[in-house]
């Protein structure tokens, strides 16, 4: 099978990676990757959200899978393009792909489906919004409807926090995802992320993980892509789980489904837990970055197998073999981000570090110069272990960390610290 990958990141090295443990992979090329993908795969320049120009690439090339990995193409339509063609593809259509390319639009999915949430309202227009804070207080959390990379998100402690992200989004700042404001209700509790397969038809739960999104050590700093997390997330029970199921996802895919928008590919759900209970944060509709990374480790070569099933609409007979383990993935960044930050600082080390089922460090944020390894964006490194425990996992993912040497890098050194202290 000839497999393309859209994306370049450390989800996409974690996917590309699972992909070529399977034996049914005969070729693998990823659009555009990194320098640690291209070590087991072709890397190819293209513009992955121009639908026209993904197709004719993969027609060219002979394409049999194409897995969608980032957001953007998804909301672009490349999906669309794709299946017009003939193709088999993973991620969901552009109409349903507004689960995430739009906050209110998930919002009215969830108030239509009985979907528990945080309450919200949208507004247009920077006053509104304004009174609506200083009526409200704080704390509360403020959303660019669109998207915008992770990073439209600002959870305001204080109204005068709030108000600046008024401000600042309306002031466009975000860009064109900033055009519409959504202002939530603050939801205190454990966050968690739950990964649904879903075909159009049948859902299948795929696994948990846990990520760590504030910059900084005590969860302290601005919020990030995503600074570390692991798999499975304890404080996702089965009951709890069970419970997603039955409130909050199979409502959500019913009204897609009778909107004439069904739902294929992975959701995403980011989950606030508390009391016993789950309420909805947002849905993603694609994997998480970095929750991917410790997921696909621990699934290897059936991770393949799972995407064709969920594209092929296959998912009412297929099942997901976890073994009995826990995986970490700690993020190196470079200095200054989610700020700003230097690009093409030099990382040694590398090729000391472990590659197996049990450790490899997927690249998000690198490029090749000659034969030095060069930082090439915020998030960089991503060090990910499996082991019997969390805390072995811990251990191993950390030993890989101090095995790095990128005096312009920075990690987090409490990755699992809710469950390990």
């Amino acid at each position: 099978m000839n497999i393309l990958i859209l994306g370049g990141g450390g989800r996409e090295h974690a996917l590309a990676w699972a992909c070529m443990q399977n034996p049914k992979c005969d070729k693998l090329i990823v659009a555009p990757g990194n320098a640690g993908i291209a070590r087991i795969a072709e890397c190819a320049r293209l513009d992955i959200e121009d639908g026209s120009a993904v197709t004719g690439f993969a027609e060219e090339n002979a394409m049999d899978f194409v897995i969608i990995g980032p957001e953007a193409p998804l909301a672009a339509g490349v999906g669309d393009a794709l299946r017009a063609a003939g193709f088999t593809v993973f991620g969901p259509s552009q109409a349903a792909a507004r689960l995430e390319a739009s906050k209110a639009f998930t919002k009215e999915i969830c108030d239509a489906a009985g979907a528990p949430t945080a309450s919200w309202a949208r507004f247009t227009q920077a006053e509104p919004a304004r009174a609506h804070i200083r009526k409200t207080g704080a704390p509360i959390v403020v959303k660019a409807d669109g998207l915008a990379a992770g990073k439209g998100v600002i959870v305001a402690m204080d109204e005068e926090t709030a108000l600046a992200a008024i401000d600042d989004m309306f002031g466009g700042e975000f860009g064109a995802a900033g055009a519409e404001v959504v202002i939530e209700e603050f939801m205190e509790g454990e966050e968690a992320s739950f990964f649904v397969l879903c075909d159009g038809e049948n859902a299948l739960p795929m696994g948990t993980a846990q990520d760590h999104k504030r910059a900084f050590d005590g969860d302290e700093g601005p919020n990030t892509g995503g600074m570390g997390a692991y798999s499975p997330a304890p404080v996702l029970t089965q009951t709890l789980q069970d419970q997603v199921m039955d409130r909050i996802i199979r409502p959500t895919l019913a009204e897609m489904a009778r909107r004439g928008t069904p739902y294929q590919g992975v959701l995403y759900a980011g989950l606030m837990i508390r009391d016993g209970a789950a309420r909805l944060v947002e849905y993603n509709c694609r994997f998480g970055d970095p929750e991917c990374q410790p997921l696909m480790l621990r699934l290897g070569a059936q991770a393949l197998d799972l995407l064709q099933a969920t594209a092929e609409g296959r998912l009412d007979d297929a099942q997901v073999n976890w073994a009995e383990d826990h995986a970490m993935t700690v993020v190196m960044a470079a200095r200054g981000y989610p700020g700003a930050y230097e690009k093409g600082t030099e990382i040694r080390g590398l090729p000391d570090l472990p590659e197996s089922s049990f450790a490899m460090c997927f690249h998000a944020g690198t490029r090749r110069e000659d034969r030095r390894i060069l930082a090439n964006g915020g998030r960089v490194l991503n060090l990910t272990a499996r082991g019997a425990t969390l805390q072995e996992a811990r251990d191993r993912a950390y030993e890989m960390v101090a095995a790095v040497d990128w005096p312009e890098g920075f990690n987090r050194s409490d990755i699992g610290w809710r469950v390990l202290g």
